[in-house]
């Protein structure tokens, strides 16, 4: 099994990331996916369920923030539940213990803010924290804590404010999947760039 898990990992998750052409045209998919993402009619319902894995999801009119990143990855067929999960059953110990587990579960580690950072960290392009709006380009995954420490998990857009001049960001915080000018309105922890090749059929 685990020699099975390696082979996976080879594939999938250290896949180099794309040049830039094909960064440009995967983060337009990408950014194309969160932004349609905006159109579903979602509550704001984080409960734990059990999902099938891997490409398990919660039903579709319920989500939060991590499931607009997760559903937005689907749609370039990059499945996080099943990369999160395959690195944490390797490497559990670099992930966070907030949840008082003592291994990897597929319904619900990738649906975790702190995980999806973990990951990043791991295998993303880990980019600047600025308070400079230009260092955040349409494609790129910010994280932040809210004002009341909760983590919170975005998709910087290609769509600008026309007052603040910033990328507006797909995210939900609440009222379901929404593109908005809050980039620096929570103290940002987080800011990558995962676009990694896709593996040949």
């Amino acid at each position: 099994m685990k020699i099975i898990l390696s082979l996976i990992l080879v594939l999938f998750i250290s896949l180099p990331i794309a040049n830039s052409a094909e960064s440009s045209s995967l983060s337009n998919e990408l950014v194309n996916a969160a932004l349609s993402r905006t159109n579903a009619s979602v509550t704001y319902d984080g409960a734990y369920r059990k999902i099938a894995y891997p490409m398990g999801d919660v039903p579709a009119d319920v989500g939060v923030c991590t499931d607009v990143v997760i559903r937005a990855y689907r749609a370039i067929d990059l499945d996080l539940q099943e990369l999160v999960h395959i690195d944490m059953s390797q490497n559990f110990s670099e992930y966070p213990k907030n949840w008082g587990l003592n291994r990897p579960d597929t319904n619900i580690d990738h649906r975790r803010v702190p995980n999806l950072e973990a990951f990043f960290k791991r295998y993303a392009e880990v980019l600047v924290i600025t308070d400079d709006s230009e260092d955040y380009q349409p494609g790129d995954i910010v994280s932040w804590r809210l004002d009341n420490n909760l983590p919170h998990i975005g998709i910087v857009s290609n769509v600008k404010d026309s007052n603040s001049g910033n990328y507006k960001i797909v995210h939900n915080i609440g009222r379901g999947p929404t593109l908005e000018d809050m980039l620096f309105d929570y103290k940002i922890v987080g800011h990558f760039g995962y676009l990694p090749e896709k593996a040949e059929d």
